[in-house]
């Protein structure tokens, strides 16, 4: 696999229940993640996010890029 060149972080909160009683949830993303930064790093960063939330955080996810061919 080609190096990492890019992250994005997204963090999911459940923001209320449909008609059947079902989560809505909604996703915030952060592009332009430094591609070297820890995945405990981004996890912290995604808690202190979470805290400032009225909705409760479900779901964190990495993204990640790379390039596959030099040039």
């Amino acid at each position: 696999m080609g190096a990492r060149v890019n992250s994005r972080l997204a963090l999911s909160f459940v923001t209320g229940f449909n008609d059947v009683g079902e989560e809505i949830v909604r996703v915030r993303q952060f592009q332009n993640i430094n591609p070297t930064a820890e995945n405990s790093h981004l996890s912290s960063t995604a808690e202190a996010l979470a805290s400032l939330q009225q909705h409760p955080l479900v779901k964190v996810e990495r993204g990640n890029t790379y390039e596959l061919a030099a040039e």
